[in-house]
């Protein structure tokens, strides 16, 4: 007679990686020696602001923007550098010195610093952008403090896409004041435009973006907005032709109903 094998108790089968696994909130973008590392939202609104950045009262040609490139401030400490989400500058060519690309921006090879700069709120990097967290020498100094100190930008724009909060601040003798919305908007005069949050989609995601406005408060146009601008232009124009052309051959038509020879007419 042959005995039964032992048993052997079951385990619960495995659960799949994704219900185990970190998630992206649980390993998030952030270097925690260089905070506020880009993700898609950094790589997004900067796209948005460079796009319709166009200041109504600068010639295009001297407008330059640009989105997470190393900003070098100070002549006594050459390899200091900040690295803002976006920033736009007026008076500068496109092209360093009308011949390149730029690989950063050196403030004191350029002929205007920064006219304004928008920064990102990232969990790593709130105390610094808003001037809580100061730097002793040695260190360099906060983003705040070169913003407002040492480069003396006169437009700070912070943005936080978890709250939907806009915080702005204007250089006024020398120190940053918070900036008051007018009608919802941020104008800044000595650009021709205003900065205000506009519900939307942009690159087919709908949310509340940080977007450029004329003074007047109507959305300055991304290229692809115009495309479809013109191409309803185009449409209503062919409908007002054909609508004119059949009025005409409703005319023509009395006429002849009435014994009047349409071409005979002068």
């Amino acid at each position: 007679m042959t005995s039964s094998p032992p048993f052997l108790p079951q385990s619960d089968p495995l659960l799949p990686p994704w219900e185990t696994l970190p998630t992206m909130y649980d390993l998030p973008s952030d270097n925690p020696e260089e905070p506020g590392l880009p993700d898609d939202f950094h790589f997004l609104q900067p796209l948005l602001l460079y796009l319709t950045f166009q200041p109504t009262i600068w010639n295009p040609e001297l407008v330059y923007s640009a989105a997470d490139l190393n900003l070098y401030y100070d002549l006594q400490h050459p390899l200091w550098y900040k690295r803002p989400d976006w920033f736009g500058v007026v008076g500068v060519s496109k092209l360093y010195k009308g011949e390149d690309l730029r690989l950063s921006y050196v403030t004191w090879q350029e002929p205007a610093n920064p006219f304004v700069v928008v920064e990102l709120l990232s969990p790593g990097t709130e105390a610094e952008d808003l001037g809580i967290k100061k730097n002793t020498a040695p260190k360099p100094p906060s983003k705040w403090e070169v913003y407002e100190r040492i480069l003396r930008i006169p437009y700070y724009i912070v943005f936080s896409r978890y709250t939907d909060e806009l915080q702005a601040f204007q250089l006024v003798g020398g120190h940053y004041e918070p900036m008051n919305l007018t009608e919802g908007l941020l104008p800044m005069p000595d650009l021709g435009l205003s900065l205000g949050l506009w519900q939307g989609s942009f690159q087919d995601i709908p949310k509340l973006w940080l977007r450029w406005f004329t003074l007047a408060g109507e959305l300055i146009p991304l290229p692809t907005e115009e495309a479809v601008t013109a191409k309803q232009e185009a449409a209503t124009a062919k409908q007002e032709a054909a609508q004119a052309r059949q009025k005409i051959e409703q005319l023509t038509e009395r006429l002849r109903q009435l014994g009047v020879n349409p071409d005979e007419l002068e």
